[in-house]
């Protein structure tokens, strides 16, 4: 792997209750860029994510994150993982929560409040975990993945329940950090954020379909937007399996 690359994912193959949920999958992700992993529900994405952050056993293959093996204890602090389902604590305030994880991580204790505005919690910083609405919620675990300078930030449906307006302003705040030189790697099963990014895996059951910008995908299919490109790579791929 280059030094310009943030993930190489080689033959990644994955079994889950006696199924094999991903089949050889293999391509690179270059640093400083915003890529996303696109598909419905069920495809693979969080699989392949949790092998990405070394939290998912493989079957074969091997995933490099920034050098070293997915998993390595040295990437404890240069990787950011936010997870579907809220890893903060329901009894413990926004600002709490983050000054634990901090903690554990490492990280400044300023970072608490920083991260905590990014995510556009500023008003809500002292309120219980519980009593926020589901939008807030996704945001507070967002923020845990944003503590200390992570290098690379691996964003499972970070936009999922949020209304139209914080999810432009999150979109923002990933360009920002990409600017700045960080990878990120985001799942969405929403096409319309398909074109926010720089380049697009496109995944159906286990398998990657596509990869390439979405301007290219649209172009390769001579479709008019992604929803069309992504039916037509789906199409193509069952005739070629006939």
């Amino acid at each position: 792997m280059s030094y310009l690359e943030a993930v190489s994912v080689r033959d990644l193959r994955v079994v889950r209750g006696g199924r094999e949920v991903l089949h050889g999958l293999t391509f690179d992700v270059p640093r400083g860029s915003i890529v996303g992993l696109l598909g419905p529900s069920g495809c693979g994405k969080t699989t392949l994510m949790r092998a990405v952050v070394g939290v998912q056993i493989v079957k074969d293959g091997t995933v490099t994150v920034l050098g070293e093996p997915a998993g390595s204890p040295e990437l404890r602090r240069r990787v950011g993982y936010a997870t579907q389902t809220p890893a903060v604590y329901a009894d413990l305030s926004v600002r709490e929560n983050l000054r634990y994880f901090a903690a554990v991580l490492g990280a400044r204790r300023a970072d608490t409040d920083r991260v905590i505005d990014e995510v556009g919690l500023g008003r809500h910083r002292d309120q219980i975990v519980a009593t926020l609405s589901g939008g807030q919620l996704t945001r507070a675990n967002l923020a845990v993945a944003l503590l200390g300078s992570p290098e690379l930030l691996v964003l499972d449906e970070p936009t999922v329940g949020l209304d139209p307006v914080l999810r432009q302003e999150l979109w923002e705040l990933f360009r920002d950090l990409a600017g700045q030189g960080v990878t990120l790697l985001v799942s969405s099963h929403v096409m319309d954020e398909a074109g926010r990014t720089d380049r697009l895996l496109l995944m159906r059951e286990g398998d990657v379909l596509a990869d390439g910008s979405p301007e290219s995908l649209r172009a390769r299919t001579g479709a008019a937007d992604l929803e069309g490109a992504f039916l037509q790579l789906i199409t193509e791929r069952a005739g070629s399996l006939a």
